[in-house]
């Protein structure tokens, strides 16, 4: 008699404990939440991160406080935090599959570490020539660079990142023999390829966008899989002759292992419902971006798959992890 009765207490403790947290997860958030951003104030990361939370902030009647801390150490922040869905962290590509695909060690495991809720933009690659030069499309610089190799000196607006990576993957697929030259960020690759320094580019429309309109630089693809809306006259590069090829910078955002779904979910399906927003769309594209409205299991599944390809990329290229 007296086991039944400690049974029955268990049990009721545990419809209990199971209602108080279901009716919590029903009511999030119920309190602030905080956005943890591993970029500096001012990056593009931080821009969008801003952007989102701002409308998050008015969806849920609770602030959204973003938190800048770059670098790794706010991808252990994100990673040790309370899984209770009051600590969210903007995932990107390199943080999440770049630094894990170039570093031996990390204090993070991108697949095993977070729960993926879902995207919220892209960052196409574009490959652009000096306007001097007389290749129209990529098939024709392509040619070229076969006809002579080492000829072409081809620049990246930084090192081991999506420009990086982007250029080396298309190198490799493309069949060319062409000098990556790295730099230390964007505005000095760019200041480069309009003096002549380097004939090729890889970097984000952001970077080139203003020079293509000007007349200085022409752009001959990007990496996304569509044509961007901001360009729609520059075919992908899959689209030249390369199918399937996708290489993109990405932003989303990503919970510690052990959320519970139901918060999850609800945090993923108030995002994608911010992405549905024509006037949030015209936003990101304005700044050089794609919407990536990807849920949580889609998204989950990108993220995987891209940890994949660039590890094989990084092979490819011979880079040399480091630690």
């Amino acid at each position: 008699m007296r086991s039944r009765s400690l049974a029955a207490c268990v049990l009721g403790l545990t419809v209990l404990c199971l209602n108080v947290t279901a009716h919590a997860q029903e009511n999030y958030p119920n309190k602030p939440v905080h956005l943890i951003v591993p970029f500096p104030p001012g990056q593009a990361t931080d821009i969008v991160a801003r952007m989102f939370a701002d409308r998050l902030t008015r969806l849920w009647g609770q602030q959204v406080i973003v938190e800048n801390k770059p670098g790794i150490p706010g991808m252990v922040a994100g990673q040790v935090a309370v899984p209770d869905g009051y600590t969210i962290t903007v995932g990107t590509s390199g943080m999440l599959v770049v630094n894990p695909s170039v570093h031996r060690q990390l204090p993070y495991d991108t697949l095993k570490d977070y729960v993926f809720i879902g995207g919220l933009a892209i960052t196409p690659m574009l490959i652009v020539v000096n306007a001097t030069l007389p290749y129209q499309t990529l098939p024709e610089l392509v040619a070229a660079a076969k006809k002579e190799p080492g000829k072409f000196n081809i620049g990246y607006g930084g090192v081991n990142n999506t420009q990086h990576l982007t250029g080396e993957y298309f190198k490799s697929v493309s069949g060319t023999n062409m000098v990556g030259v790295t730099y230390k960020g964007s505005a000095n690759a760019v200041t480069d390829l309009l003096g002549g320094q380097v004939s090729i580019l890889v970097d984000s429309l952001a970077a080139t966008q203003s020079h293509i309109q000007a007349g200085k630089v022409r752009a001959l693809a990007t990496s996304s899989l569509q044509r961007l809306p901001q360009l729609p006259e520059v075919p992908t590069v899959a689209e030249s002759g390369y199918p399937g090829f996708e290489s993109i910078g990405w932003q989303g955002l990503i919970v510690p292992r052990g959320t519970p779904m139901p918060v999850v979910e609800k945090i993923s399906r108030d995002v994608q419902g911010i992405l549905a927003d024509p006037h949030m769309q015209a936003l990101l594209v304005e700044k050089g971006l794609l919407p990536d409205a990807r849920g949580a299991a889609a998204w989950s599944q990108f993220v995987a798959a891209e940890l994949a390809k660039t590890r094989e990329v990084v092979k490819i290229a011979k880079i040399q992890p480091t630690d």
